[in-house]
């Protein structure tokens, strides 16, 4: 890194807004509110301010280092990364990563967002090294490059996938998935009575991808009883793999079951059947059931809520009882019930596909055709600020 004369009131302005815009779009990337427009005005705003970084130099990482000391939070940790990357500077990246070390997954994850904004040049003498460290973090960094940037990593991948630490294990989990690796399929099913239920969900997805959903969908289904948890993540994937008869089958079983309801009516929208909207409504009414039955409404239907009155971003406007609940925003029952009554359904406004939904989308296609690469929902559009 380079000193250069620099405005430090601007270069603060930087740091602030590069790690206000990273840790939203992290929020935000695999959710229901924002679009690939929406993530791309970010991006075009991120990569702005992190060029302001790049370009200032020492000024800029005094600067990181210093916020860092005060807020040691994964946005802090992003921007160390960021800089250490781009200016491959092996001094400041081993400082990020003895960084992240305290944060743990949290702080891994940042450095991850910081790889996969890297060009995989600036990486490419790093992560190697990465690979083959005594460091399960910067093996686990490594697997994360890879993954980001498409790199199939040939023989290696069943190493990894036998490698000692668990974080190691799931994200190449996630890696042979991705790059279709049927070849590792038995190491993929050993992962799958692995003892930390994270890694055996990521192998029953990776399964799942790899062709091998009646493998995994046991696995799935025992996981369902003891891991509250992943209740989401389960019934997803669980729906997304099977047929549409026995899908709706399986979920009408899984409704009925008072420890699985809230999990199977966020997950009701996934059915795809517009039928259901009278009994999702009356979810609504429910204080347990509200927030679940929004995120359902959301997968149904494709259009930018944000543009109707539906929902509401204080609970408390939908009564008392719903006072507690932190989750937000949540469906009003009677504004639902008045939208849909007075024929202002889906055919009224114009499609809308939210960041879940091209996760879902790029699920479905990688489930159906295992010749395809799973597609990228996350890559970067860059839309001008202004439009």
């Amino acid at each position: 890194m380079q000193r250069i004369a620099t405005i430090p009131a601007i270069i603060e302005q930087h740091v602030e807004d590069a790690a206000f815009l990273w840790h939203r779009r992290a929020r935000e990337i695999d959710g229901h509110l924002m679009g690939p427009f929406d993530i791309g005005r970010i991006d075009q705003r991120l990569d702005a301010n992190l060029d302001g970084l790049f370009a200032a130099g020492q000024a800029a990482w005094d600067l990181v280092t210093t916020r860092f000391a005060d807020y040691q939070e994964p946005p802090e940790l992003f921007l160390l990364g960021a800089l250490a990357f781009e200016w491959q500077s092996a001094p400041g990246i081993k400082f990020a990563l003895d960084s992240a070390g305290p944060l743990g997954n949290s702080g891994l994850s940042a450095l991850s967002g910081a790889v996969a904004r890297s060009s995989p040049d600036r990486l490419k003498p790093f992560v190697a090294r990465w690979l083959d460290s005594t460091v399960a973090m910067e093996r686990a960094l490594g697997v994360g490059a890879l993954y980001h940037h498409g790199v199939n990593p040939g023989l290696r991948l069943a190493e990894l996938l036998t490698d000692r630490d668990a974080e190691v294990r799931r994200r190449a989990l996630k890696l042979a998935g991705a790059r279709r690796r049927r070849d590792v399929i038995v190491e993929v099913a050993a992962c799958m009575e692995a003892r930390g239920a994270e890694e055996r969900l990521q192998a029953a997805v990776a399964a799942c991808l790899l062709g091998e959903a009646r493998l995994a969908q046991p696995v799935l289904d025992k996981m369902l009883v003891g891991y509250p948890e992943f209740a989401g993540a389960i019934v997803e994937i669980r729906l997304l793999t099977t047929p549409s008869i026995a899908a709706r089958s399986w979920w009408q079983q899984l409704v009925s079951t008072s420890a699985m309801r809230e999990a199977a009516v966020a997950a009701s929208g996934l059915l795809g059947d517009m039928a259901i909207m009278p009994w999702l409504i009356e979810k609504m009414q429910s204080p347990e059931l509200a927030y679940a039955a929004g995120l359902a409404l959301r997968d149904l239907i494709e259009i930018d809520f944000n543009d109707t009155d539906v929902f509401v971003a204080d609970p408390a406007k939908l009564g008392p009882e719903f006072g507690p609940i932190e989750a937000t925003p949540l469906p009003s029952a009677s504004r639902a019930q008045a939208w849909w009554d007075n024929g202002k359904g889906p055919a009224r406004f114009d499609k809308f596909q939210s960041m879940r939904r091209l996760k879902l989308d790029a699920m479905r296609k990688a489930l159906a055709n295992a010749e395809l690469t799973l597609m990228n929902w996350r890559r970067s559009r860059p839309i001008p600020a202004w439009m």
